[in-house]
C-alpha cells in the first residue's frame, strides 16, 4: 500500500486502525487530486472523524463525528442566507458548539504563539 510509505510520524505512533484509515484515504485522494498537500489534508480530515490528536499520537474519540462546526458543515453544504460566511473552527481541537470552537481556537493560537517564541529564543 503506497500510503503506508508516507505515513506521518504521529500516525506511525498511533494504532493500526488509525494508520489504515489514513493510508486508505490518502491513496484514494492521490488518485483524485494527485500527490501533495491536498491529499494529506483529505486523509487527516477523514482520520479526525474517529480520532483526535493527543500529544504525539492519535487516539480514538469517545464518539465519532466531525471535530468542529465548520467540519460538520462541510465544503459542499449550501450556505443559507442566515449563515455567517464560515462556521468557527477549533484550531485543530475537538469542539461541539460554535462557542466552544471559538474558545478552543483562542487556546490554540496562544499555544502556537508560545511555541513560536520558544523556537525563536532557541534559534538565537
Amino acid at each position: 500500500m503506497p500510503g503506508k510509505e508516507v505515513l506521518p510520524t504521529t500516525i506511525k505512533r498511533s494504532d493500526k486502525h488509525a494508520q489504515a484509515i489514513w493510508a486508505k484515504t490518502h491513496d484514494s485522494a492521490v488518485k483524485t487530486y494527485g500527490e501533495g498537500r491536498r491529499a494529506h489534508m483529505v486523509a487527516f480530515a477523514s482520520l479526525k472523524h474517529q480520532y483526535e490528536k493527543s500529544g504525539d499520537r492519535w487516539v480514538k474519540k469517545a464518539r465519532r463525528g466531525p471535530s468542529d462546526p465548520q467540519a460538520a458543515r462541510g465544503p459542499t453544504t449550501r450556505i443559507k442566507s442566515t449563515d455567517r460566511n464560515r462556521a468557527p473552527t477549533a484550531g485543530g481541537k475537538v469542539a461541539r458548539t460554535p462557542a466552544e470552537a471559538r474558545t478552543k481556537a483562542k487556546e490554540a493560537r496562544r499555544e502556537y504563539s508560545r511555541d513560536y517564541a520558544r523556537r525563536r529564543r532557541r534559534a538565537s
